[in-house]
């Protein structure tokens, strides 16, 4: 295993951790294998509460980024249907709630229906989209207001896998490109329904061909690092 020549590291990022945090940490550890700092970078952001597939490359790797980022991604995501936060998942206390009396499965598959196909999203505020230089997520942080522009994305298919009326729960399969924002699929469908959402729950699953079942456990990465046949640094 050369890692200036290039090796793709997939792992199943953990639940309240940044996608750089996580990137860092395996970049450490295969920089003290090899005895020199490892050139990585990784091919598609997860917020910090979503866990799942996250592409790592070492080296030359590096160059393939943006190709690896085309990939169609695959999302399980829990809904809460009837209420909203400010960064549309868990991050916030919910700052509104609507009503939910009118929701049901029939009325769910109908207004999904809206999302599948090239789409105009517009990001949430809390993301790392760049304004004027800065993430998105800074200015609101800073309690500044945000107005971002809508963009094209694609969402090829949305499966319900299960729907808890009594505690509007809604668990949905989604493959999509790049650049969704499954948190802004969930304001938008919550305002789709007269109602609101937000996520509780996102795992991404698969990217590309890479699945969330073949990926390295990020807490026990360095246990297979010490496995493997490194060359090292002269």
């Amino acid at each position: 295993m050369n890692f200036k020549e290039g090796v793709l590291i997939p792992i199943d990022k953990p639940y309240g951790i940044t996608s750089f945090k996580a990137l860092a940490r395996i970049r450490f550890l295969c920089s003290q294998t090899e005895g020199g700092k490892v050139k990585m970078g990784h091919a598609g952001t997860l917020d910090p509460l979503a866990t799942g597939v996250l592409v790592l490359v070492t080296g030359k790797m590096t160059k393939q980024i943006e190709e690896l980022q085309t990939h169609i991604k695959e999302y399980v995501a829990t809904l809460q249907l009837g209420a909203t936060t400010a960064s549309y998942d868990n991050e916030h206390e919910v700052n509104a709630t609507y009503p939910t009396m009118h929701i049901t499965s029939k009325l769910i598959q109908e207004k999904l229906q809206l999302f599948i196909g090239d789409i105009e999203q517009v990001p949430p505020t809390y993301s790392a989209v760049k304004v004027n230089g800065e993430r998105a997520f800074n200015y609101r942080r800073k309690g500044k207001e945000v107005v971002l522009q809508s963009k094209k994305v694609r969402i090829d298919e949305i499966e319900v896998l299960n729907f808890n009326a009594e505690k509007m729960l809604l668990e949905m399969r989604i493959v999509c490109g790049k650049g969704t924002y499954i948190r802004a699929l969930a304001r938008d469908l919550g305002r789709a329904l007269n109602s609101g959402a937000y996520l509780t729950q996102l795992r991404r699953t698969r990217v590309g061909d890479i699945k969330v079942e073949n990926c390295l456990d990020y807490n026990h990465f360095e246990e297979w690092l010490n496995k493997q046949n490194i060359e090292k640094r002269d």
